[in-house]
């Protein structure tokens, strides 16, 4: 937790491998998931306002293969709409093919074959094949590599010294959290599962608390040299309104009044006051980061299971900070978890 730049709370709990008891720790790295995506977009506005391209970059004059199925709306999709969510595909197009291994070239190809469910920046739907893309075209602008330059113009900036790219990275950490199922005999570690570090842009990164502390910090303004106040004024402007995501949690339907995409963030108006925010899932890890600009209050939460019960902690959170009634948004007084109104509160990622 965070306020003002000054880190309230810092800690972890619980294990970050049952088999070892090796302790969750502050530098303990975990996988991010989709948290990843706004360190994309964040990297393409460095690059833009270096003049390297811009938010209306055509995709397709960058990246000639890239086609829909349209072949207009193929010449009209530009930076901004992929990384605003506003592609026209149905929501997760092919992510579950990724989940079957198959490669993200070949996925990328296949999406000529895929209709579109509106015009190309007329409404929401949430990718991460296509957000991916944004990792091809600042390969093909600047010749280098995206994660490299992630590394370069975030990570070390910042001071992220845990951060990195891929299941290599992660397994290269001094020390990581290793997923983990709930079975008969209790909570057992397994092995990772590579399919979305294939989409490096939307779901590649590795982090600890430690450092998405700093990254927290810098979306919140508090390290301009590196995120300038335009640029972040930029990434976390609404683009296009996503009333799904309402509907997908208690919390949210209770206490969350306009829900919109940004750039790699959501916008929630949260019982009256913005709320930054972005979840993450890949299989044995979940993730979360908001905060309140107006008040300058964040919190980011890391774990290695699949549990439900730290999703409802986050709104719990909100509520005693903004002074609004408690309410068990986690389900963590039930006699078991995580219970059904704990899975319940999850919601959407």
């Amino acid at each position: 937790m965070v306020k003002n730049k000054e880190v309230l709370l810092q800690r972890g709990i619980g294990y970050a491998d049952m088999n070892s008891g090796a302790p969750v720790t502050p530098d303990t790295v975990f996988r991010l998931a989709s948290l990843s995506k706004a360190f994309a977009s964040a990297l393409a506005g460095l690059l833009i306002d270096e003049g390297v391209f811009n938010w209306d970059t055509r995709v397709a004059e960058v990246v000639p293969a890239f086609e829909l199925k349209d072949s207009n709306a193929s010449g009209k999709l530009s930076v901004r709409d992929i990384l605003s969510q506003r592609v026209g595909l149905p929501h997760n197009t092919y992510d579950r093919m990724l989940e079957a291994d198959e490669p993200y070239p070949v996925l990328v190809d296949k999406l000529r074959e895929v209709p579109l469910t509106c015009a190309v920046g007329e409404c929401y739907g949430y990718q991460n094949i296509t957000y991916s893309l944004i990792g091809d075209v600042i390969y093909a602008m600047t010749g280098d590599f995206f994660s490299h330059q992630v590394e370069k113009r975030l990570f070390h900036p910042l001071g992220m010294t845990t951060a990195t790219y891929g299941r290599a990275g992660l397994e290269s950490s001094a020390s990581w959290a290793r997923p983990h199922a709930h079975l008969r005999s209790g909570w057992v570690p397994f092995e990772i599962d590579d399919a979305y570090y294939r989409v490096a842009p939307a779901a590649g990164v590795n982090a600890s608390i430690k450092d998405m502390t700093q990254w927290l910090i810098a979306q919140m303004g508090g390290r301009p040299e590196v995120l300038s106040p335009a640029l972040l004024e930029t990434l976390h402007t609404p683009q296009i309104n996503t009333p799904i995501e309402r509907r997908s949690a208690p919390w949210r339907r209770v206490r969350v009044s306009e829900t919109q995409y940004a750039l790699g963030w959501r916008v929630f108006d949260y019982a009256g006051e913005t709320l930054i925010f972005h979840a993450g899932a890949v299989r044995g890890y979940r993730s979360m980061i908001a905060f309140l600009p107006k008040q300058q209050f964040g919190a980011v939460m890391l774990w290695n299971c699949e549990s439900a019960v730290p999703i409802g902690l986050l709104p719990m959170l909100l509520d005693r900070y903004l002074g609004l009634p408690q309410v068990d948004w986690a389900g963590i007084d039930a006699p078991e978890a995580p219970t059904k109104r704990a899975r319940l509160a999850a919601g959407g990622r």
